[in-house]
């Protein structure tokens, strides 16, 4: 085989890949679980801010000048549709979505054989991340579910990096005495738990699918409930106790994970928002900005942190369940 031959279908098989990564971005700032989760909040959040601002115009009243308030814990609702709602977080899913596939469209609107500039930063991106997952997960497992892992890492990534933009959770309306801001205009995507549990909902039942279909029902139930080969003596039957005791523990943490990773993400990101508004406020008009340039490099590394833990743990949890049954994994 000629070697141009060889790299037509290396580009073949990237642009295969890379396709499925644009598929997959706009199916999940499609997800309609965020909008379904802000609508039934909508009631509970203007409730609850009500309930703040009347707690705040006491403290105002009794001369109490301190207590700056970080990042509300909700999304704002900026439009309603039925049972739909559109909230601040989202509007950023749709703006660094629209940026991903844009910048994407541009990379690849002439490419070429030998790639240079953009082309080759995001084919470098796309490669390393078709590495990293294979690692984890062998060859043949990784070509199934890329499209899933290699987009949620790039997602995560880019809107972590984009909350960080100065005016995001700290410019709207609704401003107190203390010039702090209840209802920001943009908010950081995954500062938002709708947004993280419908990444680690999306993913659990990516996860049983995948599961069922590499080992099937039946091994997927002797893979949490070893209860075959023990026999039928006292030991054994003691055996057989012991391993659906863990077999319990293990249907536990299964069902705990997708809990874990949406609080995970969810933790830090908002956190270190939080952090960098009351940083800045602490500063004050004039020394804010340099005060929270530690913590912004900081938070960029954070946001690179997250991101690749979140694809990372989800990658492993697959292939705990299925690359040990994956004949190319032993490669």
């Amino acid at each position: 085989m000629t070697p141009l031959r060889e790299g037509k279908i290396s580009q073949s098989v990237f642009w295969m890949k890379f396709r499925q990564l644009l598929i997959a971005i706009t199916l999940i700032v499609a997800l309609p679980m965020p909008a379904l989760f802000a609508a039934a909040e909508t009631s509970d959040t203007s409730t609850e801010t009500s309930q703040t601002r009347g707690t705040e115009d006491h403290a105002d009243d009794h001369g109490d000048e301190g207590g700056h308030h970080g990042l509300p814990p909700n999304a704002v609702v900026l439009k309603t549709f039925g049972p739909f709602a559109i909230t601040n977080s989202m509007v950023v899913t749709w703006i660094v979505a629209f940026g991903l596939i844009a910048v994407a469209q541009i990379a690849t609107k002439r490419a070429k054989l030998v790639p240079s500039g953009l082309q080759n930063f995001v084919e470098w991106l796309v490669e390393s991340l078709v590495g990293f997952f294979e690692g984890i997960l062998g060859e043949k497992m990784a070509k199934e579910t890329f499209w899933f892992f290699g987009t949620i890492f790039i997602f995560i990534l880019f809107t972590n990096w984009f909350g960080l933009i100065p005016g995001i959770g700290t410019v709207g309306w609704d401003v107190d005495s203390h010039g702090h801001v209840h209802k920001p205009l943009l908010r950081g995507v995954n500062a938002d738990l709708n947004m993280t549990a419908a990444m680690a909902l999306s993913f659990f039942a990516l996860w049983l699918f995948w599961s069922l279909k590499s080992i099937g029902p039946g091994g997927f139930f002797l893979h949490i409930f070893n209860v075959k080969g023990h026999g039928f003596t006292l030991m054994g039957i003691f055996l057989l106790l012991i391993y659906v005791f863990v077999g319990l523990v293990e249907v536990v943490s299964i069902s705990v994970r997708p809990v874990a990773l949406m609080f995970r993400l969810y933790g830090n990101v908002f956190a270190g928002e939080n952090i960098l508004e009351t940083v800045m406020a602490l500063g004050g008009p004039y020394f804010g900005w340099l005060a929270v340039l530690p913590f912004y490099f900081l938070e960029l590394l954070v946001g690179l942190v997250q991101a690749l833990v979140f694809a990372l743990l989800t990658a492993v949890f697959t292939s705990l369940m299925c690359s040990h049954h994956d004949e190319d994994h032993a490669h």
